[in-house]
């Protein structure tokens, strides 16, 4: 029985007639110059034609690729990335063979190397509801362009050679996007971080004021949050180890047969087919699959990755909401249908969204592991299919969304100012009662004056709806009269930020840099273009 799902001639059409130059296409989609928040100018240069057809609009498409991923990414979880996958993994388990002494000729590598892409996915398709069997429906339909290599395709091996050790290099393609778009994204938050490093704002505990932070502070939280993802990615990246030559139950007792009872030669021939994918280490012990707790392991760091996106792009609704910082706003761009003035976080709150959806998915691979009964069940398949593209797309998606908010991000200085004036006399009161005893008041007693000044103040500001007056009170008091000529330096925010600025600069010198050094070439200036989301 066949480990896939029987796919519909459209769907392999669609997959076909979609080059990765055109994945990120829309049904009309308009290019400009400029920024927006970014300082474009917002006029449009063209408009491209859809390349959809009415028919493809008449079923239901992903939104994860007909809308939102990256080009690069899409290709990776598409059909071409991972046919022409299994045919090269057919073509290394042959040249291996044949270095190894068995009876294959360089003609027949020769035809099975000039037909790797070669794929005729209308005769696949055709064997697949014939046979009910993806993988023995591409050895036939790889056979038919190659019939001198048709003896040797798949010989020995079993449909895991193929499917599991795809899906291991489409994961570890995966991740490669991932880091990548990770790596630029921690570094434009730092060099917001670096800007605002010393910029004053309010902190929030419980969603009320608390003491002062700064603005660079509260991206360092962000970013630390992400080089732990960084790290997350990097490790299972790593540890990915190549499911090799093992046989239909993981014994290799095929390729034993094959060679004359030969360990040497069989362990040579995982070895080198492993070398030969690029991987550097291949799992010792298999069943017919590779272990699914892999899988757990994957998609773990990628729903892990969710939850800090969650949190973050929801500091940033919150604070748009406040409206001391904002995510980049196009000129043309409209918040609301209804209400021309609304400026929507759009994009963090589809980052939230997404998010959301990327956390759940870890139930799938931690089910899956769960019901492999001894060397292997079935019901891994679809689900597989399903879950682990949507991870790797999701996470895609959220970063590629996250770049272009990191790259355009709008922080509103007097807004901020605003803020702080509203409740930094309150935090300020500490200080005056320090400063009065220092010129020789007593502690209870200046105690009590604010007191009274402070709850005076509280109730103009709550009930009246007004600015808060308690500084001006304490001016025109003669009680304080001997700290007056004190009172600027007394609530300079810059006061009560404490270390944060200096916090920001050891953080960045000490884990940012440090994590970000192997990637000098993608976070270099003028490396990258702007990202412009799809839609």
């Amino acid at each position: 029985m066949s480990d896939a799902n029987v796919t519909t001639n459209d769907n392999q059409r669609q997959s076909r007639s979609e080059s990765f130059a055109t994945q990120e296409q829309l049904p009309m989609k308009t290019t400009r110059t400029g920024s927006t928040a970014n300082g474009s100018t917002g006029k449009d240069q063209a408009i491209v034609p859809s390349t959809t057809s009415v028919d493809e609009r008449s079923k239901y498409r992903s939104p994860l690729v007909s809308r939102y991923a990256s080009a690069e990414m899409s290709y990776n979880f598409s059909d071409v990335k991972k046919f022409s996958t299994w045919r090269r993994l057919w073509f290394w388990l042959a040249q291996c063979q044949k270095q190894l002494g068995l009876d294959i000729t360089d003609e027949q590598l020769d035809e099975m190397e000039k037909n790797l892409t070669n794929i005729d996915f209308d005769i696949a398709e055709a064997e697949e509801r014939r046979r009910r069997h993806d993988v023995m429906a591409h050895v036939h339909t790889f056979a038919r362009c190659c019939p001198k290599a048709s003896p040797i395709i798949h010989l020995g091996a079993t449909s895991a050679f193929v499917g599991d050790n795809a899906d291991l290099i489409v994961m570890r393609d995966g991740f490669d996007i991932l880091i990548n778009k990770l790596v630029r994204c921690i570094q434009r938050l730092t060099q917001f971080a670096q800007e605002y490093a010393c910029l004053p704002t309010l902190g929030y505990t419980h969603m009320q004021p608390a003491q002062l932070t700064t603005v660079g502070k509260r991206a360092c939280v962000w970013i630390q949050d992400l080089l732990m993802d960084l790290k997350n990615f990097e490790r299972v990246k790593r540890q990915l180890k190549f499911r090799g030559v093992k046989g239909t139950t993981g014994t290799q007792a095929s390729f034993l047969q094959l060679f004359n009872g030969d360990h040497f030669k069989v362990e040579e021939l995982d070895r080198m087919v492993t070398e030969m994918a690029g991987f550097s280490k291949a799992f010792i012990i298999c069943a017919q699959t590779y272990t699914r707790k892999l899988d757990v392991e994957v998609v773990s760091v990628l729903s892990s990755f969710g939850g800090t996106i969650h949190k973050m792009c929801t500091d940033i609704r919150l604070l748009a909401s406040l409206k001391e910082i904002e995510e980049p706003f196009e000129i043309e761009q409209i918040g609301s249908s209804a209400m021309p003035y609304k400026r929507n976080p759009m994009r963090c709150e589809r980052c939230c969204s997404l998010a959301r959806h990327l956390m759940t998915l870890i139930n799938d691979p931690l089910g899956t592991h769960s019901v492999q009964w001894m060397e292997r069940t079935l019901d891994d398949s679809a689900n597989k299919r399903i879950c682990i593209p949507e991870a790797f797309l999701t996470a895609d998606i959220i970063l590629f969304t996250l770049l272009n908010i990191s790259e355009g991000l709008v922080v509103y200085p007097k807004v901020i100012e605003k803020h702080i004036k509203q409740e930094l006399p309150f935090m300020a009161t500490e200080n005056l009662i320090m400063a009065m005893v220092s010129a020789g008041g007593n502690r209870q007693e200046c105690h009590e004056k604010i007191r009274t000044l402070s709850q005076k103040a509280a109730e103009r500001v709550k009930m009246d709806g007004l600015d808060n007056d308690l500084v001006e009170r304490v001016k025109s008091d003669p009680y304080f009269a001997p700290i007056i000529n004190k009172l600027d330096v007394l609530l300079d925010a810059k006061t009560f930020i404490g270390r944060a600025p200096e916090q920001v600069y050891e953080f960045i010198s000490r884990e940012v840099e440090p994590a970000l050094k192997n990637y000098a070439s993608i976070i270099a200036p003028n490396a990258t273009k702007p990202t412009e989301l799809n839609v």
